[in-house]
């Protein structure tokens, strides 16, 4: 009968298109056993006693009215409101069967329509509920810290930009903030769609809705209420499900036409039969709720599916666009590669060893902020390396650093930094690496003479050439690097990570133009990059993808699609997702149509009654329902991968760390 439409029925008003009231009577499970219960004993009684008895018609009766109440009362909403739907269809049947005296069939038929309606109910609002349980991710008080280091317990409504929090372990977080003191654990699979727990310490940003597993952590509010992310991807969410596919607003225009259709059907039948139970069994079949879930049901199954991987995808569209993409356009720093430093090479001279050599820069630059000291720290951190405490530390802003380490005067810098300092110019020539080909290098020297070099690199991501080459095997026919760096460092990159072509050098106008220039050539094409400077040249795709979309206000509203975490092998994911969606679809919409087309003949010649009728139209709309639901566990192998767990150790090459634990022994 009331055939649900999943994408947020109360949210779409009487023009959601199926002409269905959306307001309808509201249809309890009691009501229908209730209803059930005197039809099912009219068959008792009619067994045991006489089947034609008062006590069983007048049992039949009750059933048949309880039953058939709301289906007439819905019916009656449309008329008032000028619609002509698919409940008049049930309503005329319901009638035509109480009318006649068969309130058995009348009854039944009301029971198995409503029970599909029950069916299709609870499973919109279990689409719904997903949604909302986003809401209750986000606790409803909040500790906040007064200026005398006391805390207050507030309304998370009341949180303020710049207020502090204190988050216990097992607290969910209140609103998007920086820590503050503290660190720990925290499952964000809500916001990023990782399932491995992500480390947090001073300075990070922790997001609203995401647990903290252990530790006690002071936390500044950066942005509360609707403004946090998880307030942002509830409303992409809604929005998304808002929208519609073309072949919805096909099947929309034209299903005001389909009542007549079927009245008229329903005349000839008993023109040509004078058969009522014919004529009530066409007007049960003709309800279309198979085809008309088919769209909808996909949709609902294809935006879990995703969001559960932390993929937002605005327009449900963009889900069937995504299907024929043959064309992706990356941008390098930040989407191909991590876009922060790390040590590839260290490079020791003389009788210095990799270990003494991290040693003397990772001390001498600990109390630097510059990238390299932080990639520094990260290698000594890795290869288990005990820094030094440096005395007379100072920096030169963009030169380097000088330290007294052990009691040795040390400088780590650029070359010219250490020739300004005395270091005799000689040191350059065992450095067998190409600056311009992307790497950045830092000299070390002590007590008057360089003792090693470092080489720094922004390093592919780890799944990079994975994600690439299974793009390639789904059927994507150019993938192509557009980059602001260097031409020869756009190469280098594209090389490492499989990339056929790479264009650097590139303004973000000039990425524009490649973009069209792709189109034009009669691509459909997706382009892939952080959100931020990368904006004009995603709204020139025909889908546009940013990554790490995770608390960038930016990235968010700049794409059509966001990656929550910066996991490419989403991509292959996405088009996989994609192309199931849209074989899923087509099976729903073929299996609907077949449905009533077959049903409509077999009711018409009399081999189907209306209470087999009313079975089947359930069995059919179940069918679609459970084929769509296939959908929401596709990208399941996705859910425990971890970018940063699996990428490399920085410096773990054959020329360090390798070499950098025997030396601590």
């Amino acid at each position: 009968m009331q055939v649900t439409s999943l994408l947020s029925q109360h949210e779409h008003g009487p023009e959601c298109g199926c002409d269905h009231d959306h307001e309808h009577s509201v249809v309890h499970l009691w009501q229908a056993v209730l209803g059930v219960v005197f039809v099912l004993n009219a068959f008792i009684v009619g067994w045991v006693f006489d089947a034609s008895s008062t006590l069983a018609s007048a049992s039949a009766m009750i059933g048949s009215l309880i039953l058939g109440y709301p289906i007439i009362v819905t019916a009656v909403k449309d008329l008032r409101r000028g619609n002509l739907s698919i409940n008049e269809l049930v309503a005329i049947a319901v009638l035509a069967a109480f009318a006649s005296g068969d309130y058995k069939t009348a009854g039944i038929v009301a029971f198995f329509m409503l029970t599909g309606e029950i069916i299709e109910t609870r499973t919109a609002q279990g689409a719904r509920d997903s949604i909302e349980s986003l809401i209750k991710l986000t606790p409803t008080k909040a500790r906040r810290l007064l200026k005398d280091g006391s805390e207050e317990e507030v309304a998370a409504s009341q949180l303020a930009v710049g207020d502090v929090i204190r988050v216990r372990p097992g607290d969910n977080v209140a609103a998007d903030g920086v820590i503050v003191n503290g660190q720990g654990s925290f499952n964000q699979a809500t916001i990023t769609g990782e399932s491995l727990p992500a480390e947090k310490n001073t300075g990070d940003e922790v997001f609203a809705g995401t647990q903290n597993l252990t530790g006690v952590l002071e936390i500044k509010v950066s942005r509360a209420g609707t403004d946090t992310t998880l307030g942002r991807v509830r409303e992409l969410i809604i929005a998304a499900e808002k929208t519609k596919l073309p072949i919805q607003k096909i099947v929309d225009q034209y299903m005001g036409f389909y009542t007549p259709l079927v009245l008229v059907i329903g005349a000839l039948v008993w023109a040509f039969t004078h058969d009522l139970n014919r004529v009530i069994a066409v007007f049960v079949v003709s309800c279309p709720c198979a085809f008309i879930l088919a769209t909808p049901t996909a949709m609902v199954a294809a935006l879990s599916a995703a969001a559960r991987l932390g993929i937002l995808i605005k327009n449900v569209a963009d889900i069937e666009l995504a299907a024929k993409i043959n064309a992706f356009v990356f941008d390098k720093t930040g989407t191909l590669t991590t876009g922060q430093l790390a040590v590839s090479r260290l490079a020791p001279i003389g009788e210095t060893k990799p270990a003494e050599l991290l040693l003397l820069a990772a001390s001498a630059e600990k109390y630097s902020n510059h990238p390299t000291a932080k990639a520094l720290a990260t290698l000594a951190g890795e290869a288990g390396v005990p820094l030094a405490e440096p005395k007379d530390f100072s920096e030169t802003a963009g030169r380097g650093v000088k330290a007294e380490i052990n009691g040795a005067k040390v400088l780590v810098g650029r070359a010219q930094w250490l020739k300004d300092n005395g270091i005799d110019a000689g040191f350059e020539k065992s450095v067998d690496l190409n600056e311009t080909e992307g790497w950045s290098l830092i000299f070390v020297a002590r007590n008057g003479m360089c003792v090693g070099w470092v080489g720094m690199q922004d390093q592919t991501r780890a799944e990079a050439k994975e994600a690439l080459a299974e793009l390639k095997e789904a059927g994507v026919r150019r993938i192509a690097m557009v980059s602001g760096d260097r031409q020869v460092v756009a190469t280098r990159v594209a090389a490492e990570i499989g990339c056929e072509e790479a264009k650097g050098d590139c303004l973000p106008q000039n990425k524009v133009e490649f973009v069209r220039a792709v189109k034009a050539k009669g691509y459909k094409v997706a382009v892939i990059g952080d959100g931020v400077n990368d904006a004009p040249a995603l709204a020139a795709g025909d889908i546009g993808i940013a990554m790490g979309a995770a608390g960038s206000e930016v990235a968010i509203h700049s794409a059509t699609i966001a990656l929550m975490n910066n996991d490419l092998r989403r991509l292959p994911y996405l088009v996989k997702l994609s192309r199931s969606t849209r074989t899923v679809n087509n099976q729903n919409l073929l299996f609907g149509v077949l449905f009533i087309i077959v049903g409509l003949a077999a009711t018409a010649f009399g081999y189907i009654g209306p209470i087999v009728a009313a079975l089947l139209h359930n069995v059919g709309s179940l069918i679609v329902i459970f084929n769509s639901a296939r959908l929401v566990r596709k990208g399941e192998e996705l859910e425990h991968f971890h970018p940063e767990m699996a990428a490399p150790k920085s410096g773990t090459g054959p020329e360090n760390a390798s070499q950098l634990t025997p030396k601590l022994t």
